[in-house]
């Protein structure tokens, strides 16, 4: 039996493809919106059995706030935060505000809806990796990175740092995907995730948060573009 549920995302193009992959398998999605600091009052009028909710910094101070407010005047709806790889405090907030469970946003559709289908049941739903990543840190923290460049860094996969330099260099879709050998629709997606990763809403502003920061300093080079003419096929990775 599917689920009533809402997307909540400040990146509605996540929010709606999210939305489109969970009605493929058979849920009621009642609503994709955006922005989610915006959405509260939303969730509270239609009343779904569970809201996704997704956020980029999930350790900002009042990050949560708007589930805050749903489990306040909704306390039977179950949300589900879906964000990046949280440090305890992220996973920590999240349930305080009163949040079912955490899910990375990388996960794959098949693990959403096993979260999904446990928050409606009233279960935690958080997978063991998380907390035993979330305990390993709070028994050997880290050291703090020494400014913000390395703190976004730090964020970002290999991958994303070079597609986060060629955007910085002013790159489209097209010259990422040859430069990288990747098709432009996965360019386009990795993309997506710097955005998403950075909390910003473009590309200028991703570019002009990497050269204030110093991250692009720290990323370093990335490797010439191949041929002209040879292009990546569809699909590729």
């Amino acid at each position: 039996m599917g689920v009533r549920l809402m997307v909540v995302d400040d990146h509605r193009l996540l929010a709606e493809a999210l939305a489109s992959a969970l009605k493929l398998r058979g849920h009621r999605v009642l609503a994709a919106a955006a922005p989610a600091a915006g959405a509260a009052e939303l969730v509270i009028t239609r009343a779904p059995e569970v809201c996704l909710i997704g956020t980029a910094t999930p350790a900002e101070p009042g990050i949560f706030d708007p589930v805050v407010k749903i489990k306040r005047e909704r306390p039977q709806v179950a949300v589900l935060v879906l964000g990046p790889v949280p440090n305890p405090r992220g996973i920590a907030a999240a349930f305080a505000a009163g949040a079912s469970g955490y899910v990375r946003h990388d996960e794959r559709i098949e693990g959403v809806e096993r979260a999904i289908i446990k928050a409606r049941a009233g279960e935690a739903a958080v997978a063991p990796q998380l907390l035993q990543g979330a305990f390993s840190e709070l028994l050997n923290p880290a050291a703090q990175p020494d400014d913000e460049g390395q703190r976004l860094l730090q964020m970002l996969t290999p991958r994303e740092v070079e597609v986060l330099v060629r955007v910085a260099d002013g790159e489209d879709t097209r010259l990422i995907a040859a430069g990288m050998g990747i098709a432009p629709s996965t360019a386009r997606t990795h993309v997506q995730r710097v955005l998403m990763k950075l909390g910003v809403g473009s590309r200028l502003e991703a570019a002009a948060l990497a050269a204030r920061t110093g991250l692009l300093d720290r990323a370093g080079p990335v490797p010439p573009h191949p041929h002209p003419s040879v292009e990546a096929p569809e699909g590729l990775e």
